[in-house]
């Protein structure tokens, strides 16, 4: 079966940027660089409308339609002239005897089809009339935002209202961003050095107009510098049972949800952002994953790469990927919750303005063109920086309709890159929050232990919220009096 989209008149090959040809090229079989989302219903999901709403909603996107070939050693987009869209939305029982977190363990231990648009539906039926839908795309044909973006435009706010098909994204015209122009492909860069010159001009002139500015410039550009250098000597991470050989197989689980409003209520109590109370509750987790394990953890931190947007404000013009990164240092020698939640929060509030994103951004478009020895080195050093990967997407903050049937829950898990065993996944929805993990067979055989640690983690902060001692000054906004109570004794949760 053939797929045509009416109206899409793409090119029918065009270059990989060399931050999307990065992704490409740090596929490992022991780390595939594959994003996996989960959509469920409490109905069930019909075949036929799904795949509907893939080629009327999801194809108007040109990119979806193609494939990558090898030009001069170069990585292509190519349309798929043989383009199926029976093999790209199916039906996948859950095997007998076994549940869904063994199905999509083995659904994200499965190489995507190089030969085809490497994407894939799987539809569930599961017991009492529920489905799922999960899919499957290589991390090269968008980041988190754009993806999110992608999904909104196949959703409904009612199954009475349906959104008209999204236009497709231009991403090789004029209209490239500032980064994509910098870290393009020398063919682009070299088409865009007329537009890069009138942006310094541009740049130039501002100063001798405002000379105030010179002073931010010089800020932005000893950040910079600053940052890079950061990068450049950071140290190993630390050598828990995190770090190690990594094997072929994953392992997946998700927690149950939790409110969102009792988070901004739990970081509204504590001075908090919703990010930071997240954050500490993740670090919580870990934490008493290796105390369960018998590890003596002392004084320990350990990094996780955290991805930045790095897209300008204002709607998305095109797909690929557009982050970067920082390294958070996760205190996991902390021991009290309430003091691992103001350790995160002073560090997560000295990341805001860090130029981590913006060097690293760069160290990864510079993977998209390095000969492979070299991209290994690369690799492998950001790899032995952290431990984990810890992505968080908010999503619509309303119920939303796919396929003409109410999504009751996101869940997505994130992929690793070379020796990183451990990712991590939250995202909101319709007032909640969902945590999911992925990881290595060898390093974590039971992730369903760190869910669990996870929702542990904040019902303690929930508890010390609510029984903190509060009370109104006279012309004052509400303040709590003192330090939160010691939280409750942590019975910890020996792994198996």
């Amino acid at each position: 079966m053939n797929a045509t989209v009416r109206g899409t008149a793409a090119p029918d090959r065009e270059p990989l940027s060399a931050i999307d040809a990065a992704w490409l090229r740090m596929d490992r079989p022991s780390n595939l660089m594959m994003i996996c989302g989960m959509l469920m219903f409490t109905e069930r999901v019909e075949l036929h409308v799904l795949k509907e709403v893939v080629r009327s909603r999801m194809l108007c996107f040109h990119r979806f339609l193609q494939r990558i070939v090898e030009r001069e050693r170069q990585p292509q987009w190519e349309t798929d002239p043989n383009f199926d869209l029976d093999w790209h939305v199916c039906h996948v029982a859950v095997p007998e005897g076994e549940g869904m977190e063994e199905l999509l363990s083995e659904l994200v231990s499965t190489p995507l089809d190089p030969g085809r648009p490497m994407w894939q539906y799987h539809l569930v039926d599961l017991a009492g009339g529920e489905s799922a839908v999960i899919l499957r795309v290589h991390h090269c044909y968008g980041d988190g935002f754009a993806l999110m973006h992608v999904l909104a435009s196949m959703t409904d706010p009612s199954p009475d209202h349906q959104r008209s098909p999204a236009g497709d994204l231009k991403g090789n015209g004029v209209a490239r961003g500032a980064w994509e122009r910098m870290f393009g492909t020398v063919t682009e860069a070299m088409g865009d050095a007329a537009r890069v010159t009138g942006l310094a001009v541009g740049v130039g002139m501002d100063v001798l107009t405002r000379p105030a500015l010179a002073l931010d410039y010089w800020k932005s550009g000893y950040a910079l510098v600053r940052d890079t250098a950061v990068i450049a000597t950071m140290t190993p991470d630390a050598q828990t049972r995190f770090k190690g050989p990594l094997g072929i197989m994953k392992r997946v689980a998700w927690a149950r949800p939790i409110s969102l409003f009792e988070v901004k209520a739990v970081g509204e109590a504590f001075g908090c952002s919703v990010n930071d109370v997240l954050l500490a509750c993740v670090a919580g987790a870990l934490r008493n994953y290796l105390v369960g394990q018998g590890d003596d953890l002392g004084s320990e931190e350990m990094r996780a790469l955290v991805p930045v947007n790095c897209r300008p404000s204002g709607p998305i013009r095109d797909l690929g990927n557009m982050f970067g990164l920082v390294f958070l240092g996760l205190p996991l020698g902390v021991a009290d919750p309430f003091e691992r939640l103001m350790e995160v929060h002073l560090r997560m509030k000295a990341l805001k303005h860090s130029q981590q994103p913006t060097v690293a951004l760069g160290i990864l478009a510079s993977m998209g063109v390095l000969p492979d020895a070299m991209k290994e080195r690369v690799l492998e050093s950001l790899a032995a920086n952290a431990s984990a990967v810890i992505s968080n997407v908010r999503g619509s903050s309303e119920s939303q309709y796919f396929a003409g049937r109410r999504i009751d829950r996101q869940v997505f898990w994130v992929p690793q890159s070379g020796g990183i065993g451990i990712g991590i996944s939250i995202l909101t929805y319709a007032g909640n929050v969902d945590f999911a993990v992925i990881a290595d067979a060898k390093r974590v055989p039971h992730p369903r232990v760190l869910v669990d640690g996870f929702i542990d983690e904040f019902e303690i902060l929930l508890f010390c919220a609510l029984l903190a001692r509060w009370g109104r000054e006279r012309h004052g906004p509400r303040q709590p009096r003192t330090q939160p109570p010691a939280a409750p004794r942590h019975r910890e949760r020996r792994a198996t």
